[in-house]
């Protein structure tokens, strides 16, 4: 399946993503998990993540990401959860799967794979109580890409890659898999407006782009990030690397467990999309705040 999307990259053309998964799956109305997030819902709403999934591939997404962003191996070693997590993994994939099968058209299915770890209640900031050894946490990171594969993910995003450690051990176990991979970086502002990885104001993007790169990847995205940051994230992309680049932005802000959202109207998401389209980008889409409302809006700018 992954073919048709790679053709597409290969002629410069468009492909769309999703918008966000997640926070779709909250706004319409299924209680978040305080240690989870949205990964519960896997197995309490599985009708509501397949609508999800129905409802971005009706306004024209071209690759759908399975709900296992949240399920992140060290959220759930965490919690004593790891068996769960694959569990929670499969019944994702079979539900973001059977949606692109009805689809009637080529849609790709993405496993997604973070490096979330606990969050300090009440913030978005990682709880320093959790700690674990370099070993541990590649092992955790292989048996989460490895069983994505198995369950037949067309390629694996890496979503809100954010440092040059944790990101670089997960993004290699991606690329071991063989699967093709989408590293999406996530940032914000420091103090001087530099662009640094989200809650890492000492790791520029810079060097972040450099060290995940050199596992070549497939594409290179700027996400989960202020839309204000995107252009700027590109052209950093762009400086240090040749292959495909893609945005797909939030709207709004985190306070674990529930996503604050903020509007953007789906016209001026779109305006602001057509100047990452002149930037380069290739994939765009959306993250967390991000509804089919605003894809449906970038699926009509492919034709303009």
């Amino acid at each position: 399946m992954y073919a048709h999307v790679k053709s597409k990259l290969d002629n410069g053309e468009l492909v769309i993503l999703d918008g966000g998964t997640g926070t779709d799956i909250q706004r319409r109305g299924v209680k978040m998990d305080s240690d989870v997030w949205c990964a519960e819902a896997n197995r309490t709403h599985p009708d509501v993540v397949r609508a999800v999934h129905d409802d971005y591939i009706k306004v024209g997404a071209e690759v759908i990401t399975a709900n296992t962003y949240a399920s992140a191996p060290l959220m759930f070693n965490a919690h004593g959860r790891d068996a769960d997590l694959i569990e929670t993994d499969t019944i994702a994939m079979r539900i973001a799967r059977e949606a692109a099968d009805a689809a009637g058209r080529p849609v790709c299915v993405a496993g997604s794979i973070s490096v979330m770890r606990p969050i300090a209640k009440g913030t978005d900031d990682f709880d320093p109580n959790f700690t674990w050894d370099d070993d541990t946490v590649r092992r955790l990171f292989d048996a989460k890409a490895a069983n994505l594969k198995a369950c037949g993910a067309d390629l694996l995003i890496m979503e809100m890659m954010r440092d040059t450690k944790f990101s670089s051990w997960a993004v290699e176990a991606a690329v071991n898999t063989g699967l093709p991979v989408w590293v999406g970086i996530a940032v914000e502002r420091t103090g001087d407006g530099a662009l640094a990885g989200v809650n890492h104001p000492d790791q520029l993007l810079e060097p972040i782009v450099r060290e995940l790169t050199r596992f070549n990847p497939d594409a290179c995205l700027i996400m989960h990030s202020p839309i204000d940051t995107i252009l700027e994230g590109l052209e950093i992309i762009s400086a240090n690397w040749s292959g495909p680049t893609g945005a797909y932005p939030e709207a709004g802000e985190f306070t674990m467990p529930d996503w604050q959202f903020v509007d953007i109207a789906p016209a001026d998401f779109a305006v602001a999309a057509q100047g990452w389209r002149d930037a380069g980008a290739q994939i765009i889409g959306g993250c967390c705040g991000i509804t089919p409302d605003h894809i449906a809006a970038l699926s009509g700018m492919k034709t303009q």
